[in-house]
Formats: structure tokens, C-alpha cells, sequence
């Protein structure tokens, strides 16, 4: 089995247009935030970020495959004393492209540092957005499931009539559980709150992501073989998780520098022994 990392430089507006339609599983990556990282990508003005982004979703939207996710690490800066809010914006706009905003997932940054603001606290978690072409697409949730926890221990040992039916939700959401279910077994499926510590070398880039944090989005929706995408590569944590992970790779970055050394860290093309493939479960939810 070859895996390929695929690196570029170049502007990622520009270079999205080289690749072929519907040919990726998977998008992760993390833009420049507005008006951040100035010294490293210029800054994009928080009134004019989503003019900025929308050329780029666009291409995005089009190189996805109809079974792929997208997901978009990113956050709202605090401008003039209040959130901006661009990333909401955002939102509305890229669903307004084609864009179906299935999910949201929050990244709360186990290990941030203590500070102290006149009128808020320290910001220690960041939005990540999950889009779709369709409603059906490829998610792997066994992937990614947990240990069940000692709440099992008191919460299983004792259930009531109630536990062992389905319990509909008393507010009419159509949702329900039979906490039984879950009797005998050691694992569950995951919140969509990841907790993960930062990445405390930087690299050489201003604002690195944990490796572990694209890793758990490429177990969970895509297979050994598929496609990876990062349009804003930086360090390179999406494609040296992807390698690892036996998935191909595509990296995108307009700083030489960072492309360097990423180059200097990824083989173009690694070798495996096949293994079978599992089949996915595709979301049936509408």
C-alpha cells in the first residue's frame, strides 16, 4: 500500500483549483484567525474576513467528496470590547454557498495558561465546525469511542423499571434512552467536547494545533487509503497525523518557511502491508 503526502506552496485560493472535483474525504484545518498572526500571515480584518474566506470555501466546496467532511477549527476575536462576529457570519454565509453545517464541536485546551482581563476570562476553548455536501456522509463512530467511566459502576449496578424501557425526553424532542444498553459494556461514544492539550512547541509557527486533534477527526470520518486535505498546512499536524494514520495527504501553504519544514519532517510516499478495509456506516440522520 503506498501513501502519499502531497505538499505545495502556494496560495491556497489558487491552488485548490489545480485539484480535481470531488476527489477529497476529508478537510481539516485551521485559517488564519482575523486580524491574528499578523507577523506571519498578514492579518485578515474581522469586517472583511468572510469576503476573504468564501473564494476559498468555495473551492473547498467543490474538490469535497458527496461522503466528506469538513472541518474548520476556528474562533471569534474580541474586537473593540466585544466578540466579533465574523465566525457567525461565516456560517450563515457558507451555508448560503451550499454548505450544510451538520455539527459543532468544541476543542476545550486542557493545559492554557493562567491570565487575568478586566472584563473576561481566559480563553480556553475553539470552535470546530463540521460541514457537509449531503446529509449522508462517511462517519466511523467506533473509531473513536471511549472508556465508559466510572459512572458506570454506581449509575448500572441499581436501574430502575425506567432504565430498562426506552425513557422518551419529557420536553418532546423525540429523543430518548434505555439506560440498560449499556449494561456489559467497557465502551461509549464520545461528546462533541474534545479534551486535549495544546501544543506547547510551536514549532517554528505561531499558532500550532496538537496532532491529536486532527487525528481523532481522520479516524473518525475517513479509512486507510482515503484523501486528506489541509489548505492552511502551518506545522504540518494534519498531514503528519494523516501519514501515520495510512491515509494520502494533500498540504497547502503560502510561507515558505513552514512548507520547508514540514518538507524537511514528511516523506512524499510511505509503504504498508494492505490491510482489509472496514466497511463505514454512512449518517442516516435527516
Amino acid at each position: 500500500m503506498e501513501i502519499t503526502a502531497n505538499l505545495i506552496l502556494g496560495d491556497c485560493k489558487e491552488e485548490l483549483k489545480q485539484l480535481e472535483e470531488n476527489s477529497i474525504d476529508l478537510i481539516v484545518t485551521s485559517p488564519p484567525y482575523a486580524d491574528q498572526r499578523k507577523n506571519t500571515y498578514g492579518g485578515i480584518h474581522p469586517n472583511k474576513y468572510v469576503e476573504w474566506f468564501l473564494p476559498i470555501s468555495k473551492e473547498l466546496l467543490r474538490v469535497l467528496k458527496p461522503s466528506g467532511t469538513f472541518i474548520l477549527n476556528i474562533k471569534e476575536r474580541v474586537f473593540y470590547g466585544e466578540r466579533h462576529t465574523y465566525v457567525l457570519e461565516l456560517i450563515l454565509a457558507m451555508r448560503n454557498q451550499g454548505w450544510l453545517w451538520t455539527e459543532e464541536y468544541m476543542w476545550c485546551k486542557k493545559n492554557s495558561y493562567p491570565g487575568k482581563w478586566p472584563n473576561r476570562f481566559r480563553d480556553s476553548w475553539e470552535r470546530l465546525l463540521q460541514f457537509n455536501k449531503t446529509k449522508r456522509f462517511k462517519m466511523l463512530q467506533e473509531a473513536v469511542m471511549v472508556t465508559m467511566g466510572d459512572w458506570a459502576r454506581t449509575r448500572l449496578r441499581n436501574l430502575s423499571a425506567a432504565d430498562k424501557i426506552r425513557d422518551e425526553s419529557k420536553v418532546g424532542s423525540g429523543f430518548g434512552k434505555n439506560v440498560s444498553n449499556w449494561l456489559g459494556r467497557d465502551k461509549v461514544y464520545p461528546t462533541n467536547v474534545l479534551h486535549m492539550a495544546t501544543e506547547c512547541n510551536n514549532k517554528k509557527h505561531s499558532a500550532v494545533f496538537p496532532e491529536s486533534l486532527p487525528e481523532w477527526f481522520i479516524k473518525l470520518f475517513t479509512e486507510q487509503q482515503d484523501w486528506v486535505l489541509d489548505p492552511f498546512m502551518g506545522s504540518g499536524a494534519t498531514i503528519k497525523a494523516s501519514q501515520r494514520l495510512r491515509r494520502n495527504s494533500i498540504g497547502i501553504e503560502i510561507k515558505k518557511d513552514y512548507y520547508n519544514f514540514v518538507s524537511s519532517e514528511i516523506q512524499p510516499k510511505k509503504y504498508y502491508l494492505l490491510e482489509k478495509k472496514k466497511r463505514y456506516e454512512i449518517n442516516r440522520n435527516s
